[in-house]
């Protein structure tokens, strides 16, 4: 039943934001009485904590299978970025800026865990690049590993509109591409936004 409700508690955050939701619309949504949730979750703070870390573990996992496929780095990282389009098409508000809004202890808490899992993944990305001919040999990893994640943090943090988020997010996308491409990784860039449909 935990799961049940942390699984259902969870799309209802994202669809309609962690502040408007609230534990008589999650019970009522299961048919199920607010004492029930009350009995796994002494507060609401508490079923938001578990949901965002359900939701934390889920894109990672997703995540790892895509990056298990073997697409080339530019590839990889438009396949990274569709996934998301996905996950969040059916979202008006982004979920960070609300929870930055609205729960900042618990912000504070999924950027402390998003930044090892991202710092590691965008790291990875870039050296895979280097080593397929698509990003340039001389740039200093750790540097262009922080320049993307502020400035993708940076949206996710301050624009309301998930959908407008995602636009500028495949901007920032094609920025930090640039800056590292070789001459065969724009080729690559470029057929990547080729295909891309917002």
């Amino acid at each position: 039943m935990k799961e049940k409700i942390i699984s259902k508690a969870s799309e209802m955050f994202l669809k309609l934001g962690f502040k408007s939701v609230t534990m008589d619309d999650i019970a009522g949504e299961m048919c199920i009485s607010k004492k029930t949730i009350y009995k796994y979750f002494c507060n609401k703070e508490l079923l938001i904590e578990e949901s965002t870390a359900t939701v934390h573990k889920e894109i990672h996992e997703i995540i790892d299978t895509i990056i298990s496929k073997e697409y080339n780095a530019i590839e990889e990282n438009f396949e990274i970025r569709k996934m998301f389009k996905e996950m969040f098409k059916a979202i008006d508000n982004s979920p960070i800026f609300q929870l930055k809004k609205h729960y900042p202890e618990i912000y504070e808490t999924v950027m402390a865990r998003e930044i090892n899992e991202c710092n590691t993944t965008f790291e990875r990305n870039i050296k895979k690049g280097i080593q397929q001919g698509l990003y340039r040999e001389k740039i200093n990893v750790k540097n262009y590993v922080q320049f993307y994640y502020h400035l993708v943090f940076t949206i996710k943090e301050n624009i309301s509109s998930e959908k407008e988020g995602q636009q500028i997010e495949l901007e920032v996308l094609e920025y930090h591409t640039r800056a590292m491409a070789t001459p065969a990784g724009i080729t690559e860039l470029e057929n990547q936004l080729l295909n891309y449909t917002i």
